[in-house]
This record gives C-alpha cells, structure tokens and sequence, in this order.
C-alpha cells in the first residue's frame, strides 16, 4: 500500500479516529527513534598503533 493511499484512507476517518490513530501511531514512532549508543574505542588507545612516542630531546633536534 503507498503512502498516498493510506492518507487518502486516514483523511476519511472522523477528527475522534485521527486523534486516536495518531495517539496510538506516536509511540511506535518514538520507540523507532531511540538510538542505542554505539560502542567507541577508547581515547586511551587512539595512538596506540603509531608506537612510541618520540622523547623530547628527538623533537627538540627536529
């Protein structure tokens, strides 16, 4: 069924059945929209594959 046909469908209900279809549509939406947080790599290990880090004395002569 396209969009189009059921709008032409909700336009028929009376104004009681559109507050009712959108009273029991809203929820099912919201729980749609709820993102679950996806898990990040840690900051601590961002660098990590870069090795070691050059010591002071090395970047001063740079």
């Amino acid at each position: 069924m396209t969009f189009e046909a059921v709008l032409n469908l909700v336009k028929q209900l009376s104004l009681a059945e559109k507050l009712r279809l959108i009273k029991s549509i809203v929820p099912e939406i919201e729980r749609e929209l709820v993102v679950l947080p996806v898990p990040r790599k840690s900051l601590w290990g961002l660098c990590a594959d870069l090795g070691i880090a050059p010591s002071g004395s090395i970047i001063e002569r740079s």
